[in-house]
């Protein structure tokens, strides 16, 4: 290799590093967890999972973004699944969900495989609705993955959703919300 050839792959080399450690790492996945339970005691189970939400994290910011289709809910009663997209989230209306925002006082080089408590702060976007979100979630690192896991709670009226009165006994009027993302770079 000539002198000048060795120079540039340095400079190349050396550009890349900079812009990683400037810019910051992306972790995503695209088969992130989202569950639901909205179950009121003594009655059927009202709950859905989506197993493939998509996430992104700008590891240098703590910025967090989160998509779940909401016809990727599956429920263990076909009807239950149905309505919950014709009639509550109106899925052909409203196609999506979606989180935007950040994680406080994060830094993937403090991550450890022991989970750490951080606040994620930001807006979620349901129903064609927006409303701040905050919740304490669990992060850690395993081998080269980001783990994030949480949960928190929101109220369907808050995104106008309507409950049928009909129903509305069978259903809790405040829903839990899990999330498991494991992001890869």
């Amino acid at each position: 290799m000539n002198m000048n050839r060795y120079i540039e792959v340095i400079i190349c080399v050396g550009c890349l590093l900079v812009s990683a450690a400037f810019y910051g790492q992306k972790y995503s996945t695209r088969n992130g967890n989202l569950k639901f339970e909205a179950t009121v005691p003594s009655f059927e189970e009202v709950a859905g999972e989506n197993k493939s939400a998509s996430a992104v994290l700008e590891s240098s910011k703590g910025d967090l973004a989160v998509l779940g289709l909401m016809k990727g809910f599956r429920f263990k009663v076909a009807l239950m699944e149905e309505h919950f997209n014709e009639n509550y989230v109106e899925s052909d209306k409203f196609p999506k969900a979606t989180f935007k925002g950040k994680i406080e006082g994060f830094d993937v080089a403090k991550l450890t495989s022991d989970p750490k408590s951080f606040n994620i702060t930001g807006d979620l976007t349901l129903h064609g609705k927006t409303k701040k979100i905050t919740d304490a979630a669990k992060i850690s690192k395993s081998g080269d993955n980001i783990i994030i896991v949480g949960n928190f709670t929101v109220k369907p009226a808050d995104f106008d959703i309507e409950i049928p009165k009909v129903v509305s006994n069978k259903v809790s009027d405040k829903v839990q919300v899990g999330y498991n993302f494991s992001l890869a770079k």
